[in-house]
């Protein structure tokens, strides 16, 4: 199996299954003599990590990370980073009764097609259980995209219910299991997830990303695009549908009035944007502004209501999931999201110090 590795100066490649005995990534390209050991790590799993909530997966998986390589008292080498988690709490009997069948939703059918042979545990490979690592390298890239870039992430909507971003409070985020911003919208959601999962389905959701902090000039014009690798990874994680950046899908409905974002001159020399429809990248380049984009998960395939499938042999069958899942996997996915878009931002970060080292780092315009 192949394209098992992201990015081009910060790569990142993932390894394992949801019910072998271990899942890893090997890190390569980050700079040397970063700080790092796994207490950096471990906090942005823990995020992530099943059976924190009643809202979650009761799986309950440590997701205690070991650094294997690439760290040497405590400063990065230069060398390749390889990490590891190992899988404690696997129940493949749950799987048994599909070993044959193909799960409507699931990329069953699709593995079977491509390879001639899937692993039926949890979906093997393309189980959420693999986002444990990416999140694990997102904690690597933000050690080098340093403390002046913030990427954080929350859930905007449930289903067809969406924050009021007027109520929006990133501090709210800390009391509430559903990385919601808007309390209103955390209290609502967390009686509609209980009816969700004691009725055995599922429900989608969308999560935002924002990163402040960027500097102008990370990506580059036509097959570089800062946007397009962010849609890419953002694309990558497992139920994800749809992306959009700035504006997104919105921006079709503005005319060219509303959708330009206007600028005028501060008296330090610097570039003021009066708004930020863009998402913070034009021309597949950093403005400057926060770079803002979100993606659409769709509802968790598993779930007890029967449904209609075929098998091995060719029979149509009737198919129930079972075992543990989430009811929502846009919870979890948040975590997931912000690694993602720390990756893409450190590789073009790395990338731009390459190619343009005297770059500027802000919107002042060079005097000429």
């Amino acid at each position: 199996m192949s394209h098992n590795t992201f990015g081009h100066l910060f790569r990142v490649t993932t390894w394992g299954e949801s019910h072998g005995p271990a899942i890893g990534c090997v890190v390569d390209g980050c700079p040397a003599g970063i700080a790092l050991t796994e207490d950096d790590i471990q906090p942005h799993l823990d995020r992530r990590r099943p059976g924190q909530s009643k809202f979650v997966t009761q799986r309950q998986e440590p997701d205690q990370v070991r650094i294997l390589s690439g760290v040497f008292e405590g400063l990065t080498t230069g060398t390749p980073i390889a990490l590891m988690i190992e899988n404690q709490d696997q129940r493949s009997r749950d799987y048994g009764d599909i070993a044959q069948q193909f799960r409507p939703g699931h990329a069953d059918l699709a593995y079977h097609l491509k390879y001639g042979v899937r692993d039926y545990r949890g979906g093997g490979r393309s189980s959420a259980r693999e986002t444990a690592m990416r999140v694990a390298a997102g904690a690597i890239a933000r050690k080098i995209l340093g403390a002046g870039i913030v990427v954080r992430g929350a859930m905007v909507a449930l289903g067809a219910d969406a924050v009021d971003r007027a109520a929006w409070d990133w501090a709210e985020m800390e009391r509430n299991a559903l990385f919601c911003p808007d309390p209103g919208a955390a209290a609502r959601w967390e009686e509609t997830l209980l009816a969700i999962r004691k009725s055995g389905s599922s429900i989608g959701a969308v999560i935002e990303v924002q990163a402040t902090g960027v500097p102008p000039g990370l990506g580059a014009p036509i097959y570089a695009k800062l946007d397009a690798d962010i849609a890419a990874g953002l694309m990558s994680i497992n139920a994800v549908k749809a992306v959009e950046i700035g504006d997104g899908f919105a921006a079709a409905a503005l005319s060219g009035e509303e959708n330009a974002d206007e600028m005028r001159m501060e008296a330090d020399g610097t570039v003021r944007f009066l708004s930020n429809r863009a998402g913070g990248i034009l021309g597949g380049i950093s403005t400057g502004q926060p770079v803002i984009a979100r993606f659409a998960v769709k509802p968790t395939s598993s779930i007890l209501t029967p449904r209609r499938a075929v098998d091995r042999q060719g029979r149509d069958v009737d198919i129930l999931t079972k075992g543990r899942h989430d009811p929502c996997v846009g919870l979890r996915a948040v975590p997931v999201g912000e690694a993602m878009v720390a990756c893409v931002l450190a590789d073009h970060l790395l990338r731009h110090r390459a190619q343009n080292p005297d770059a500027p780092t802000t919107t002042r315009l060079p005097r000429n």
